[in-house]
């Protein structure tokens, strides 16, 4: 399936999931079980982003952005400022998330959802490994997944099901074989309206979790949740689409995407009434959106893909350099949504159940067919991390 159809797919997935939400007595989805099978086993191109301010964002609707539940403001401290979780060389692993599979019989306007793992894949074969388990209440893989620096420690958004559907976070660690612990649920202490988020990061020391949602009326926040806890504290933003979200490797300030075309850095040491909070980083060239950004080790620079172009920017400013240009098979989408490891030396993204790795220091691009212990090559294309 390509990608601009599994977008519009995505989309009805949501449409179905809101219109149980608003009509709870409404039997329209239907939840089928999936079998249990046993588990098998550099270019010259010029970059592509302008160093200037971005032009002030407009507002989805008319009237101020609001929320279903207050503001959380019950973590006072966001930052993450303890020890990073060590890289461990090159990537070993990989974790795979999609949605669950949709299907509406013949003449029937009810959708049958089957319910999907997220899984785990050995990085350099794409070979699976096994079904990441999931914890009470949570009846399926949702396509978001982070991973920390250590390429073992890993957050993963599941859904809740078709009777009161919903996303809950929760993370899991891989031992030295791959294999996944049990699954430990991010319970929140203040309530949030969780039935989309565009984006989730996990911080370099694994005890902050970012996520950035809608407004209904226009506008984002930016979410930051104490994994141990489950205190929040809720970050407004104008623009309604908000995404690729990365953790400086210090904790203290998230890098993220405004329309899919500004890059900026919100401080999380700074109040959200100050103006210097948020910081314009640049702009991409019109037309190849950004999808994904990540912070160098060092905290210096950012990696990001205009288009399919994938570019580092100087945080201080500055001109950016091309590191790699791939390219993609008929009906990839026009942007690169991606994953790099914690050495910042390899980068990953999935496209029609495929893993492409690309080797930043020299553009050179390997893929390897994605495989799965549950319903293989069927629904979405998963989502990667590493």
């Amino acid at each position: 399936m390509s990608s601009r159809r599994s977008t519009a797919a995505v989309g009805l997935v949501l449409a179905v999931l809101v219109a149980g939400c608003a009509d709870p007595g409404a039997d329209r989805v239907s939840l089928a079980g999936a079998p249990q099978p046993p588990a098998s086993p550099p270019p010259s191109a010029s970059p592509s982003l302008t160093v200037v301010s971005p032009p002030p964002s407009p507002m989805a609707t008319s009237g101020p952005a609001r929320h279903p539940v207050p503001a959380a403001t019950s973590l006072t401290e966001p930052i993450a400022t303890g020890a990073p979780l060590a890289a461990t060389g090159a990537p070993r692993f990989f974790v795979s998330a999609r949605v669950p599979l949709t299907r509406f019989p013949d003449g029937s306007k009810s959708a049958v959802r089957t319910p999907v793992p997220p899984a785990v894949h050995d990085a350099g074969t794409g070979a699976f490994i096994a079904n990441v388990p999931l914890p009470p209440g949570v009846r399926s893989s949702w396509h978001l997944v982070a991973a920390a620096r250590d390429n073992r420690t890993f957050a993963v958004a599941g859904w809740t099901g078709p009777e009161r559907p919903e996303l809950r976070f929760f993370l899991v660690r891989l031992g030295a074989d791959g294999r996944p612990g049990r699954p430990v649920p991010v319970t929140q202490t203040d309530p949030d309206d969780l039935t989309l988020v565009h984006d989730l990061a996990l911080s370099a020391d694994g005890t902050r979790l970012a996520y950035a949602t809608p407004l209904i009326g226009g506008g984002a926040k930016i979410s930051v949740l104490d994994v141990a806890t489950g205190r929040r504290l809720d970050r407004r933003l104008t623009h309604p689409l908000v995404q690729g979200l990365s953790w400086a490797p210090d904790g203290r300030s998230l890098a993220y995407v405004q329309g899919g075309r500004a890059i900026a850095v919100l401080d999380l040491t700074r109040p959200d009434t100050d103006p210097a909070a948020s910081r314009a980083i640049g702009t991409a060239t019109p037309g190849l959106p950004v999808e994904s950004l990540a912070h160098t080790p060092d905290g210096s620079a950012l990696i990001y893909a205009s288009g399919h172009t994938v570019e580092r920017v100087p945080l201080t400013g500055g001109p950016a350099r091309v590191l790699a240009r791939p390219e993609l098979p008929p009906g990839a989408s026009l942007g690169l949504r991606f994953s790099v490891d914690g050495t910042g030396e390899h980068l990953l993204y999935a496209h029609d159940w495929r893993a492409y790795r690309i080797a930043l220091a020299d553009g050179a691009v390997t893929s390897v067919p994605i495989t799965a212990g549950e319903r293989p090559g069927e629904g979405e294309s998963p989502r990667a991390a590493w």
